[in-house]
């Protein structure tokens, strides 16, 4: 068994300007797992996520101290091919996001970008990802319709099937099912559960049951900083720290 983490952070700082979002993060997230990141709005969970794909890069004024590794390569290193490491490390939002293309176009999107000319291996991957992310049952016969006719938590598994197209080796999930009603949510935590077989999975989440019901390692924040990281049954059930139990027992925050 390979216990060497599949992405991991050390000493992190993030800074918005002046504001520091981020104080010294060292976190490990293990392959093949589940990492929740729990914590108050504005803690600094949803920053972290986007620097492990550097998507915090296009927003003017930010600077990021630290490393950020995947495997064994820091992907704050100058040479890093920041548009190869986005398809290495894919990213799911909160509210769903199809393109407004057809159900095909949208999970063949990644690999058209990325150069893949072949119509039968893009045929293939696309069913391959839909069957992934659960949803080519329903959509198999209306694969030319336009993505934006699917209900929302269709929408979200399209978008989960869209990241998949390229085979990353890491998901960031922010908030993916916040934005969806109970069916839908349970549809796309079922998902995570069967993809992280495949995938290293963090996912940014403000429910509580969700990152009980779906983590293997829960990362609690808060003002910027990782107050407690543990097993996710330890974290709800055992914390070691009084902060964390007020948070996850929802005495606080």
């Amino acid at each position: 068994m390979n216990h060497d983490p599949k992405m991991k952070t050390i000493e992190l700082n993030f800074f918005y300007g002046d504001f520091q979002a981020l104080d010294g993060i060292t976190l490990d997230f293990a392959a093949n797992e589940v990492t929740a990141l729990i914590g108050p709005s504005g803690c600094g969970k949803s920053t972290l996520l986007r620097c492990l794909n550097r998507m915090n890069d296009l927003i003017p004024g930010t600077r990021v101290q630290g490393q950020v590794f995947l495997d064994k390569q820091n992907i704050y290193d100058p040479d890093v091919d920041v548009v190869s490491l986005r398809s290495h490390v894919g990213m799911v939002f909160q509210k769903p996001n199809p393109f407004p293309k057809s159900i095909f176009e949208n999970v063949a999107y990644g690999l058209r970008v990325g150069g893949v000319k072949d119509r039968g291996l893009i045929a293939q991957r696309v069913e391959e990802s839909l069957r992934g992310a659960a949803l080519w049952d329903e959509v198999k016969d209306r694969l030319h319709d336009s993505a934006l006719g699917l209900s929302g938590g269709q929408q979200q598994r399209l978008c989960i099937a869209r990241a998949m197209a390229v085979r990353p080796q890491v998901l960031l999930m922010d908030e993916p099912a916040s934005a969806l009603d109970p069916i839908a949510t349970q549809k796309i935590e079922e998902l995570i559960h069967e993809l992280k077989a495949s995938y290293t999975i963090i996912i940014v989440t403000h429910n509580m049951q969700q990152a009980a019901r779906v983590s293997d390692t829960t990362a609690f924040f808060y003002m910027g900083k990782v107050v407690e990281v543990d097993r996710t049954e330890t974290i709800f059930t055992r914390p070691k720290l009084k902060q964390t139990s007020d948070y996850v027992t929802g005495r606080f925050g």
